[in-house]
């Protein structure tokens, strides 16, 4: 057989303990991502990982034998085969989304996929069609919107704190964060785009949960890719310079959004910019009684950035800072698929990546904007 892999060729077991009733879940890719599905699911009860697929065989074994895993595969389609399975995590990267996805669904698997859905809305839908296809779920992992900062002024804002939501901005950005020069991250054709499509999608995905969902009307975008051509902007921990291979993606987006209603919404993203050294997840937003800023320093490793509230009460200043809690990140993601799984087909067809999908459009907007140098509308 070309493929490594353990235990390939006997029925899956169920690991000690577990009981026959338990969720049967696989991850495929066992980089951070995958490693993060792994934790969650082994902390959840009435679930067993019994199959993983990863290419990288020492890490692949080690992982198998850390989590008692009864199967484990190079490749992701002997996995699949192999059966057994009632949910998968595909944390691999993105140009595989789709096919593995597709894949998992026409067999009755659901799915959580890592973020963003697809490289492009056109594959996204297909992802989408083949969840309703199949009548599974299809879960799509934005786990900064589970940070409990991130919570917290989501409660604000919904219990009315700033008025109506007029003007927001949301971004993340590095001085020196390209993923290695010559990978996939760099590969547009692999990647589905540069700092936009890999982290500006999770700014874009917190500003609109933020925001209430709405209707994004029109976009009009702009990228740079000035430091990664010349070899700049990897820092020492994501290499820039160790590959002679071309810088085929932005290194810098920035995108204005009209939104339904007549609110605006501003984002930015980038790999590699000179500003301060730290990295910066931040929300800021504008309401008709109040204001708000979240400033997340060295992001995205503390679990609880520096949130204010700019308001007032009988004409006098009353800014306050609301509490947080941390947030629960990848582990709130895959609790939340567990649970949807769970609930039976009456609320599968709610958790069909369709949200997933319409970020993937509006991602595709801004692409297209840039390249036109005009605005989009959706």
């Amino acid at each position: 057989m070309n493929h490594e892999q353990q235990s390939s060729t006997q029925p899956a077991a169920l690991p000690d303990g577990a009981r026959a009733q338990d969720l049967r879940v696989g991850v495929v890719g066992i980089g951070w991502a995958g490693q993060q599905h792994l934790k969650a699911y082994e902390a959840l009860d009435g679930v067993s990982i019994v199959s993983l697929a990863g290419m990288e065989q020492e890490l692949r074994e080690s992982l198998q034998a850390e989590y008692s895993i009864p199967s484990a595969f190079a490749d992701w389609k002997d996995m699949l085969n192999h059966g057994g399975l009632d949910a998968i995590s595909v944390a691999v990267p993105t140009f595989l989304h789709a096919p593995i996805a597709i894949a998992a669904l026409e067999r009755g698997i659901h799915v959580l996929s890592e973020k963003p859905i697809a490289r492009n809305a056109a594959e996204g839908q297909a992802m989408v069609d083949a969840a309703r296809k199949a009548g599974r779920v299809l879960d799509v992992a934005f786990n900064h919107r589970r940070r409990g900062d991130i919570q917290a002024l989501k409660g604000v804002i919904d219990e009315g704190g700033l008025g109506r939501p007029y003007y927001a901005k949301a971004s993340w950005l590095r001085r020196s964060g390209i993923p290695t020069l010559g990978s996939w991250f760099t590969n547009p054709e692999l990647a589905g785009g540069g700092p936009l499509a890999d982290i500006g999608v999770h700014a874009l995905d917190y500003a609109l949960h933020l925001l209430g969902e709405p209707k994004v009307v029109a976009v009009s975008a702009a990228t740079h890719s000035e430091l990664g051509p010349q070899g700049r902007g990897g820092g020492n921990e994501y290499s820039a310079l160790a590959s002679s291979h071309a810088f085929d993606v932005e290194d810098f987006a920035s995108a204005f959004l009209r939104l339904e209603g007549g609110g605006t919404l501003l984002i930015e993203a980038s790999w590699a910019t000179y500003r301060e050294s730290d990295d910066l997840l931040d929300f800021t937003v504008y309401g008709t009684d109040g204001g708000a800023e979240l400033k997340v320093q060295g992001a995205p490793f503390p679990t609880v950035g520096q949130l204010r509230v700019f308001t007032d009460k009988d004409g006098e200043s009353a800014d306050y800072v609301p509490p947080v809690l941390p947030g629960r990140a990848h582990d709130g993601v895959v609790e939340d698929f567990i649970t949807a799984v769970r609930g039976g087909e009456a609320v599968w067809g709610e958790h069909d990546g369709s949200l997933a999908l319409y970020r993937a459009q509006i991602i595709d907007a801004c692409y297209q904007s840039a390249l036109e140098q005009r605005e989009v509308r959706l």
